[in-house]
């Protein structure tokens, strides 16, 4: 058995950067040296008085040290490691791509009236979860022991919990919004059309190549998808049960959501 030491330095790069960055955030928060109000996003404090660290640190808070935390920071921990270490494995900048492309997404519909938030790093959870669930469609998921159900249908079963406890629908759903549209653009467009409109930038291969973040196979080159019709997936190992991918406490074909 590894030490948590060990864990830790296994964990792939930018689920381990997410994951650290919002763990320090809540811990500022918490210690009252960070006031929340200098992370939130507000654009007129934006673009007026020029405060651009916003449109990062709307990412890295997930809230203060609480169960919805615990919940949000479970998901980056094992949905984001799974996607990074399977079918994202050996490509790291395919990764990091889906990550700008979900702050970028985000921050635009942030700017709609009725959409605006404060904090983007629940929706951008969500967003993790939602490719999860396309690319793993056939694992099973225990949710407190009480339910058992297939993986495509984790994120509409947590948008339901989010109302059901009191939560606001809508950083759920701008989740699953740009999870669906980058799971379209990047899957079911290009098997249906073989056209791949959004393809990761020479610049993000560059920046993961130049500061060695991961690693990176010869080709950037999406893996083939396997599967069909509504639950089509990709997976990077094809002769893989893709529900079995990562390693340690990741490792099985059904996860509890209230488990550490």
């Amino acid at each position: 058995m590894s030490s948590p030491a060990e864990w830790y330095n296994s964990l792939p790069p930018i689920s381990k950067a997410f994951g650290t960055l919002c763990v320090v955030t809540a811990t500022l928060l918490q210690l009252n040296i960070l006031d929340g109000y200098f992370i939130v996003l507000y654009y007129p404090l934006v673009f007026k008085k020029f405060q651009i660290w916003r449109l990062f640190t709307t990412f890295i808070c997930l809230g203060g040290f609480s169960m919805n935390f615990g919940i949000r920071l479970l998901m980056i921990a094992r949905y984001g490691v799974q996607l990074e270490k399977g079918v994202f494995e050996r490509r790291t900048a395919d990764f990091l791509w889906m990550m700008i492309f979900g702050a970028i997404s985000l921050l635009v519909l942030s700017a709609i009236p009725y959409l605006q938030l404060p904090l983007l790093g629940i929706p951008m959870v969500s967003m993790l979860l939602y490719v999860w669930s396309r690319e793993y469609p056939n694992a099973q998921i225990n949710i407190y022991g009480l339910i058992l159900l297939r993986s495509f249908y984790l994120p509409w079963v947590m948008l339901a919990l989010d109302v059901i406890f009191g939560s606001s629908i809508i950083p759920g759903l701008m989740g699953i919004m740009v999870g669906h549209l980058y799971y379209f653009f990047t899957v079911l467009h290009p098997l249906a059309t073989g056209k791949n409109y959004l393809k990761t930038p020479k610049w993000v291969h560059w920046i993961v190549a130049r500061f060695g973040i991961g690693v990176q196979a010869n080709s950037p080159v999406r893996p083939a998808s396997t599967g069909s019709g509504a639950f089509r997936g990709t997976s990077h190992r094809l002769n893989q049960d893709p529900a079995s991918t990562g390693t340690g406490a990741f490792r099985g074909r059904s996860y509890r959501l209230n488990q550490d």
